[in-house]
């Protein structure tokens, strides 16, 4: 019997997560001399996709609160609201961003 759509979504997005942090230790190792064995990766890959899942829950409970169907940037912001570090790198990230994408429309308002 094949898995549900929903469980093999979720089971991809899990191996592409241990994909990646496995990456991310493996290159953190060969800097630290360090070695970890495959279950500290399984388990931080876990860790990593808890706090993802409960973060997006979160987020979108304040699209849904704001009257939104739709997530948007004060929602993320609203998410780090305790942590002002993280905080500040989002807002000057989304800044970037914003101002990046009025470049774009500048540009092809100046080629028509």
């Amino acid at each position: 019997m094949p898995a549900a759509p929903d469980s093999e979504l979720r089971q991809r997005l899990k191996s592409a997560l241990w994909y990646t942090v496995g990456k991310i230790v493996d290159e953190e190792c060969l800097q630290l001399s360090a070695n970890v064995t495959p279950q500290y990766i399984a388990a931080l890959t876990e860790l990593v996709y808890t706090q993802a899942v409960t973060l997006a829950t979160d987020i979108e409970s304040f699209a849904h609160h704001a009257g939104r169907k739709v997530v948007s940037t004060e929602d993320v912001l609203m998410m780090c609201r305790r942590n002002d570090g993280l905080k500040e790198v989002l807002e000057e990230f989304a800044e970037d961003l914003e101002s990046k994408k009025r470049e774009q429309k500048n540009a092809s308002k100046a080629l028509r």
